[in-house]
């Protein structure tokens, strides 16, 4: 049997039709930049988040980029974030102008709060909380923490729509959430699309004009900014994809728990803790025999990932202009270790049966 990693055709079957008249009744109507469709699923978006406000933009890298910018963060500044999470967690940092602080991490691959403690000086302007897998990281703590030293908050979010902390969704704990809509994720457009969302009203409207080169209206700009803009294509596409995000959502759950049931003898498995609501963007599990684990599996013709099999404190954009950094212990141990199984909604019931039959086989062995 094959499994692969992922499968993005399989995702617009159900919608095609749909999706296809969406995209059509668009291109008849000739907006293609923001729009009716943007709007509405901004408002659809914010709700999902329980935030009062989203703002659609490129990708998901401009929506941290802004959101940085939208707190003043610049040149002089330090921004805490982890190390074991995409490029783009720390990168949006650097093009901010800051300068960036890497705080380690506890066993559910999100930020360790007593790191973070360690890591704050008197020059740090934000912290960007990453909800690594589609997993909540422990916000309440990290707010409390941010509050005490006069630091914003800032959730990365691109691979947790729809997860939540203590019942409230991500993207509404900080002082501002970011989002990836890349065809990767759990909501996914047809190319590169990104959120950003906010309870602030004043940041909220600089960010709808900083998403458009700092147009206060057509003729008159009032700042520098980029341009960056939720595709009127990809938002009529989400449209319609988003109303089975919550139907995928308990699907991936659904094989999340069949793994942690059939797995945790085995290997350290990603089971969600008491106060969280995970969305396992993707299913990582720890073991020390992870290379002949993902070989045994390619064998079987299952694919496997790791994410990611060098920490941002290790790739050369970073250490070719920064110190080393050598105090990260728990994400230096954990990169030798993860590895991630195929977790999408669209597997069959087969497939996910033969994931676990295989990996038993492998441990059995």
């Amino acid at each position: 049997m094959k499994v692969p990693y992922i499968n993005l055709g399989l995702q617009y079957q159900k919608d095609k039709s749909e999706i296809l008249k969406k995209v059509e009744s668009v291109i008849d109507s000739g907006m293609f930049i923001l729009g009716d469709e943007v709007s509405q699923f901004e408002q659809t978006f914010a709700k999902i988040c329980d935030a009062k406000y989203a703002v659609g933009v490129a990708n998901g890298t401009d929506a941290l980029v802004l959101a940085l910018k939208s707190v003043g963060v610049g040149a002089g500044d330090e921004v805490i974030t982890a190390a074991n999470s995409y490029l783009a967690s720390a990168s949006s940092i650097a093009l901010a102008g800051a300068k960036i602080v890497f705080a380690d991490v506890r066993d559910d691959f999100n930020l360790d709060p007593e790191s973070i403690k360690a890591k704050i000086t008197d020059k740090t302007k934000a912290i960007i909380a990453v909800h690594l897998t589609g997993r909540p990281a422990e916000m309440d703590t990290i707010n409390e923490i941010a509050c005490q030293h006069g630091i914003y908050v800032i959730e990365d979010s691109a691979q947790a729509v729809g997860a939540k902390y203590k019942g409230k969704g991500t993207g509404s704990w900080g002082m501002l959430g970011c989002f990836s809509l890349h065809p990767l994720k759990n909501l996914a457009a047809a190319g590169d699309a990104g959120m950003v969302t906010t309870n602030d009203e004043k940041t909220y409207q600089w960010l709808l004009k900083a998403r458009t080169h700092g147009h206060k209206n057509r003729d008159e700009c009032e700042f520098w900014s980029m341009n960056s803009r939720l595709d009127a294509l990809q938002a009529a596409i989400l449209n319609v994809k988003v109303k089975r995000l919550a139907e995928q959502t308990e699907r991936r759950r659904a094989i999340a728990a069949k793994y942690h049931e059939a797995f945790r003898d085995f290997v350290t498995v990603p089971e969600d803790g008491e106060n969280e609501y995970s969305v396992f963007h993707t299913y990582i599990i720890q073991t020390d025999r992870r290379d002949e684990l993902q070989a045994f599996l390619k064998e079987k013709g299952i694919d496997s990932k790791i994410h990611y099999p060098i920490a941002i404190h290790q790739q050369e954009a970073f250490t070719s202009k920064n110190q080393p950094v050598t105090d990260l212990k728990k994400t230096d141990e954990q990169v030798k270790r993860i590895l991630t199984l195929p977790v999408y909604p669209e597997l069959t019931d087969e497939q996910v049966d033969y994931v676990i039959q295989q990996v038993k086989a492998f441990f059995a062995a």
